[in-house]
């Protein structure tokens, strides 16, 4: 085995060619760009990430705007005003054709709406901006723009998983880490109370709790719907334990390792070696879970909003926004396509992330070269 020597902070060996060093982090990145999923992955979420909390300073159109003349208006790349002139023409020959059957009351007062609509976007089309605009994701029930709604109900979906990402990180790592150095009864204490919340039927509590704070969406903390803060409390409550679970077994299988024992000799305290030498160590796991449970956090956000518990209008999710599009996806489906869409290739993308940094992080991974 050629032995490698220290020269002017140069490795070289023993035909004193200079070898380039590489971390384990360079290492690392060297075999995530093999795969290609993954950085596929990197790209798509980083392009998440960019749009959806930079739309304020991208165009796009404001997602609270409603334009009822331009209600339940597809997808396209022309002018609003003429896709709604089109939409309410078809609209116009089918009553007059039903009331030519008919000749019922509440199909000519339908006729009467629409011909005053027609005239009204007609005279306003030229001098109207808002006619001009291009819905290239169509918009909902109120006249507002798909595309820019699910942008910006993007960003309450994935701050929900940040928030429960930085928690699992927070309080997952610190009690995990310090559980698994010391043992003894701090170790028993913080084991039983995961136990305990592990048992706990946790949508279920998660659903109790958003149920009694439905109607607080008018009270403001900091600026912010306090149903939000709650969801947000609701989501970061056990987020926690698996990631406290991981860390405890990675620092309880390292804490008798070399450098540990290295480390104490010379006299480190505890809050040293388990921060300073055990958890640089298990850095690696504890990046793959956080990229494999923030898919999670966004799906508990997505159902409870499905199910009218999570975020209320005017704000709006991606499970909001699936919400309601379900309700008019027979004559509508835009409406549910575009927010399942994006939604569905976030999670994807993170997952296909989680897998290639798993693979990347491992030592022992086959894809090592």
């Amino acid at each position: 085995m050629p032995v490698l020597k220290k020269q002017n902070d140069n490795a070289v060996n023993e035909f004193n060619q200079f070898v380039k060093p590489v971390s384990l982090w360079a290492d690392a990145w060297k075999r995530l760009k093999r795969n290609k999923m993954a950085v596929i992955g990197m790209w798509i979420v980083g392009i998440y990430l960019f749009v959806t909390f930079g739309a304020a300073f991208l165009p796009f159109y404001s997602y609270t705007d409603q334009e009822l003349l331009h209600a339940n208006l597809p997808p396209s790349l022309q002018a609003a005003g003429t896709v709604a002139l089109v939409k309410l023409s078809e609209r116009k020959l089918e009553l007059e054709e039903a009331i030519g059957r008919t000749d019922r009351e509440d199909l000519k007062r339908d006729l009467t709406r629409i011909n005053a609509e027609i005239e009204q976007i007609t005279r306003e089309h030229d001098s109207n901006p808002v006619h001009k605009r291009v819905y290239i994701m169509g918009t909902d029930y109120l006249g507002r723009d798909m595309l820019a709604r699910t942008i910006y109900g993007g960003q309450i979906s994935l701050l929900i998983g940040i928030v429960g990402t930085i928690t699992a990180g927070f309080i997952g790592i610190v009690l995990g880490s310090m559980a698994g150095y010391l043992g003894g009864w701090f170790d028993n204490i913080v084991s039983r109370f995961v136990d305990i919340m592990y048992s706990l039927p946790y949508m279920l509590v998660v659903i109790i709790i958003m149920s009694m704070v439905k109607d607080s969406s008018n009270s403001m903390v900091l600026g912010i719907p306090l149903n939000i803060i709650i969801l947000f409390f609701a989501i970061a409550l056990v987020s926690w334990l698996t990631m406290s679970r991981i860390v405890r077994g990675q620092v309880i299988s390292l804490k008798n390792s070399e450098f540990v024992e290295a480390a104490r000799s010379m006299g480190a305290g505890s809050g040293r070696i388990v921060f300073r030498h055990l958890l640089p160590n298990t850095v690696g796991i504890i990046i793959v879970y956080s990229t494999l449970q923030f898919p999670s956090f966004i799906m508990s956000e997505s159902f409870l909003s499905f199910l009218g518990l999570g975020v209320s209008a005017p704000y709006a999710s991606w499970g909001t926004l699936v919400s309601e599009g379900v309700q008019g996806m027979q004559l509508y489906p835009w409406r549910l396509i575009v927010p399942a869409t994006a939604m569905t290739i976030f999670l994807f993308a993170m997952n296909f992330l989680g897998d290639g940094l798993r693979d990347a992080l491992d030592p022992q991974s086959k894809n090592r070269a």
